[in-house]
């Protein structure tokens, strides 16, 4: 019988290999305590490796999507409060001009009303969130209103030119006391209301785009999530309050002063339909976007369900593996420190 000769080396070697082999099993079973999950997914399921690279690739995408939905859930919030400030703006001023009818306050409160419903209107407008301006439709990186009050407002230029144009003098000349009601109220239809209802608004006050951002709020669902400046309800708004904070500070006749707040309470009262209107279809919108959030949480709780039941290890064993083979790991390493003492000199003596 022919003896197999066994060196000290031969067994370290094997013990190095055996301690390569259960630390790599060691970081496997750690990743799959610590996750719950195998950790190779292709050698754990084989031929189902598809179906679970299907399902997280829905999960994912529905994440994302809810992800997408809280930043236009906070947008449509905010737009609903500053549509209700406007709301609040509108009511005020129709409150003032009502006062002015009933001989209840002088010219000077009236125009002051209307210059602090415009300054109101326009800060309104120009609120921005996270960067992006609310009421700018899919412009959302421009400022949408200009400020009728600024210095080389174009807005304002354009208004001082049409009344100047129509009656051939200035607000201010006294030849503007002797304006007739039929006068004022020809100037209002022919000559403002382009300004505000018709191209001269987004020719001399707005930046925003008539469009609306659409944003996807489910896999199959798409909605309008933005307001924009160019509603018919904020356009009058910003005309009855450019109207009394213009005109009312010239010399316009008595007479043209009543038509001015006439035709002025007419606008704020439409103003305010046009913006309850606006708050609704918002509120609608907040409405399918919330139900849209909650009905993709569902799909991911059954997703996320359906991959655990198909990756999912189970914790316990899990983790009795990673002690067991730590032990086995710490038992090698001892093995292996007690053969490096070995050498034939100590054996001899």
């Amino acid at each position: 019988m022919k003896a197999t000769a066994v060196s000290s080396a031969a067994i370290s070697n094997a013990l190095r290999y055996q301690q390569m082999r259960m630390q790599a099993e060691l970081v496997k079973a750690t990743t799959e305590s610590q996750t719950g999950k195998v950790a190779d997914v292709g050698l754990a399921l084989g031929g189902r490796t598809t179906q679970a690279v299907t399902f997280q690739r829905d999960l994912d995408r529905l994440n994302g999507i809810i992800d997408s939905n809280s930043l236009v859930a906070a947008r449509l919030t905010s737009t609903q409060d500053s549509l209700g400030q406007l709301s609040d703006v509108a009511q005020d001023l129709l409150t003032a001009l009502t006062s002015a009818v009933s001989g209840d306050s002088s010219t000077g409160i009236t125009q002051t009303a209307g210059a602090t419903a415009l300054q109101q209107m326009t800060g309104i407008l120009n609120t921005s969130v996270n960067g992006e301006y609310l009421f700018a439709g899919t412009n959302t990186d421009v400022k949408p209103i200009d400020d009728f009050s600024a210095a080389g407002s174009p807005a304002k230029a354009a208004f001082d030119a049409a009344f100047t144009s129509y009656f051939g003098f200035t607000q201010s000349d006294p030849a503007a006391a002797n304006i007739t009601a039929a006068q004022m109220d020809d100037f209002i239809t022919t000559a403002v209301e382009p300004q505000f209802l018709g191209a001269g608004w987004q020719t001399n006050w707005s930046s925003a785009t008539d469009d609306q951002i659409t944003s996807r709020i489910s896999l199959s669902e798409t909605a309008q999530t933005s307001v924009s400046a160019n509603e018919q309800g904020i356009r009058k708004l910003a005309m009855a309050a450019a109207m009394v904070s213009t005109l009312f500070a010239g010399n316009i006749s008595q007479q043209g002063q009543n038509t001015i707040v006439g035709r002025a309470q007419k606008l704020v009262g439409e103003a305010i339909g046009g913006i309850v209107q606006v708050q609704s279809e918002a509120g609608l919108a907040q409405k399918r976007v919330s139900d849209a959030s909650d009905r993709m949480k569902t799909q991911v709780d059954l997703f996320e369900k359906h991959i655990l039941d198909l990756e999912g290890v189970d914790p316990s064993e899990a983790a009795t593996r990673v002690a067991d083979l730590t032990q086995h790991i710490e038992t090698s390493f001892a093995l292996t420190a007690r053969l490096q003492q070995l050498s034939l000199l100590n054996y001899l003596t």
